[in-house]
């Protein structure tokens, strides 16, 4: 198997199959197509014997010996030519699904589902930025096309692919459920989430963007503690930046000597998200990365009640103030409806320091510290 792969990986390096003269480009896709196909290769075959494309992308990257490094700027973590607002709604880009994946369990409140798209190198982005998508139809409300919704993105640059062809967006299905009726009002679901998450692998989907400035990593001081915090898709942003320091072979990577604090908020464990990945990280990088989770459902705070993201933040709350004091960033991500408890929790935190809140919070938003992303 290995012999096999390195030899189709090499040929895609030059570019050639079966003596026919191919851009790296078209000749990746086709074996990418050809590999996501769950049938073997031959009709009589047995499905074993179908390559794993984790192992051919693999043996393709060593093969090319390419760093990822393709999509940096210079120095990398230099700002001033950062992509924005490439597509706009009157002009979108036409990428295609790749795949939806649910990516809770069977016990999680609602369903949240994985989705990579293809925009073929044509929209990069940077970790922190947003994706808008346009979904087809009608809006009954004014007769007009629908208008594109923002969905935080949650890859790096380069995509879980690492190629630098795709994002990945993480989508909760919105229903609505009808107390009169006692099930789901399908009249008033979400209309983009459900499109995105019924999406198959080669629709098309109009996108524009990457939007957003807002919540991009400080890169200049690779010391810099990054303090995230999160209420169910609102981790998107914060995979982006975890890949990025952890998990591909980035600059970023090599160079960050701080510490990547992440606190989740969610009802249970079963609505977890990307939970593998966090406890590998925590395994290789355990000096440099923290993550605590408020489970609604499942824990309680010290004063006996349900513990939301807030609590989970309290029970840190000498050293949250303490890193910020140093220099960290904080950053939220999630429903809006986050922010009041967690701005009342910082102003009991204050004043149990003997500090003035709204001082402090002024001075953190004015030294760039304080980043906000919230619907």
């Amino acid at each position: 198997m290995f012999y096999t792969a390195t030899v189709i990986a090499t040929l895609l390096a030059a570019g050639q199959v079966n003596g026919l003269t191919l851009s790296r480009s078209s000749t990746r896709a086709h074996v990418q197509l050809r590999m996501a196909d769950d049938s073997a290769w031959f009709p009589a075959s047995s499905t074993s014997n179908v390559v794993d494309l984790g192992s051919l992308n693999t043996v393709f990257s060593k093969a090319t010996n390419k760093a990822q490094d393709f999509l940096e700027a210079d120095p990398y973590y230099d700002n001033s030519n950062l992509p924005l607002n490439t597509f706009k709604a009157t002009d979108p880009h036409i990428g295609k699904i790749v795949s939806v994946k649910r990516i809770v369990g069977a016990e999680a409140t609602g369903e949240t589902c994985d989705v990579v798209i293809d925009h073929g190198g044509k929209m990069p982005y940077w970790e922190g930025q947003s994706y808008g998508v346009i979904p087809p139809g009608i809006n009954p409300k004014n007769g007009k096309p629908y208008t594109n919704r923002l969905y935080s993105i949650a890859s790096t640059r380069y995509g879980d692919d690492k190629k630098g062809t795709t994002t990945t967006l993480c989508v909760r299905r919105a229903v609505y459920w009808c107390p009169e009726l006692k099930a789901e009002d399908p009249a008033k679901k979400g209309v983009c989430s459900n499109y995105l998450c019924d999406s198959k692998p080669g629709d098309e989907i109009k996108l524009t963007g990457p939007a957003g400035k807002v919540m991009l990593m400080p890169e200049k001081n690779p010391a810099t503690d990054l303090i995230m915090i999160a209420t169910g898709t609102g981790i998107a942003p914060y995979r982006s930046f975890l890949r990025r320091l952890f998990v591909e072979d980035t600059p970023a990577a090599k160079a960050f000597t701080g510490l990547a604090w992440l606190f989740l908020g969610v009802a249970n464990k079963d609505a977890l998200l990307y939970d593998a990945e966090w406890s590998a990280i925590k395994a290789k990088k355990p000096d440099n990365f923290r993550v605590d989770y408020a489970l609604s459902r499942e824990q309680n705070n010290k004063k006996g009640g349900k513990m939301y993201i807030q609590d989970k933040v309290e029970e840190s709350a000498d050293e949250v103030f303490e890193r910020m004091d140093k220099g960290a960033h904080i950053y939220f991500c999630g429903l809006k409806g986050m922010m009041p408890g967690i701005l009342e929790t910082f102003e009991a935190i204050s004043v149990k320091k003997g500090i003035v809140w709204a001082d402090k919070l002024k001075h953190w938003k004015e030294a760039g510290q304080w980043h906000v992303e919230v619907y």
